[in-house]
């Protein structure tokens, strides 16, 4: 069978009700791989190739009760209300209402996130704030990384993609990063700002793209393993 990038198909041969695969083709890719996608709720499956779809989705048919165990345990959505604790560079913040319409501001040293409005207008509101902070933040360390590696200023933007931390572009030299990660400690934030910027010397995962980064931040193997352990859970808070 010929598979097709963004095709969804069953785990199970049988096309059971069990977990959904989701094909992804990515020209960078050295391997075939499987990752969890915990915001939508299934694996992905990734070739370098769309001709590779087809070893790779027999490969991850062979992970199938590691599929299945991690997509049972997958964060709870967790909206952005009222008494709600977040974490913000990974350090707890409480959420409280105030009265009236106003913006959200961080208050009693930054352990608390105070805001106007109710329901969605509550949690918009909390969720700009949290961009804003994203912006500074990811501004500041890319600035520091291309400084590092002699490098010209490039345009960020500020997202919330579905699945990635970042992406970057070489060619028209931006970067967009996923807001969310404001919420992780500091130097998985910091890593994150290196990784991006690494791409702008090496547009792929090689060896000597890793050496890069290495030179950015040290051991970065830290740093990616917190966010497959704990990404899941950014991305379900808000939503």
């Amino acid at each position: 069978m010929a598979y097709r990038n963004g095709q969804r198909l069953p785990l199970d041969e049988g096309g059971g009700s069990g977990p959904t695969l989701r094909l992804s083709v990515n020209p960078r890719a050295r391997r075939l791989s499987v990752r969890i996608d915990a915001r939508a709720g299934e694996a992905v499956v990734v070739a370098p190739t769309e001709r590779g779809l087809t070893q790779a989705v027999a490969f991850a048919r062979t992970k199938g009760v590691w599929i299945s165990e991690r997509l049972a345990v997958r964060p709870v959505s967790r909206p952005l209300e009222p008494g709600q604790v977040i974490s913000l560079r990974g350090r707890p913040v409480r959420l409280e209402a105030t009265s009236g319409a106003g913006a959200a501001r961080l208050v009693e040293e930054g352990t608390v996130i105070r805001s106007g409005g109710e329901g969605e207008a509550f949690a918009r509101r909390v969720e700009n704030l949290l961009k804003r902070e994203a912006r500074e933040t990811l501004l500041d360390r890319t600035d520091h990384h291309l400084r590092a590696l002699g490098q010209r200023p490039v345009k960020v933007s500020i997202a919330d993609a579905r699945s990635r931390w970042g992406s970057c572009s070489p060619h028209n030299r931006t970067i967009r990063y996923s807001w969310r990660v404001i919420m992780a400690p500091p130097p998985v934030i910091d890593y994150l700002a290196a990784h991006e910027v690494a791409h702008l010397v090496h547009a792929d995962h090689s060896p000597a793209y890793w050496s890069v980064v290495a030179r950015l931040v040290g051991d970065h193997r830290p740093y990616r393993k917190w966010l497959r352990d704990y990404g899941g859970a950014l991305h379900a808070v808000g939503r």
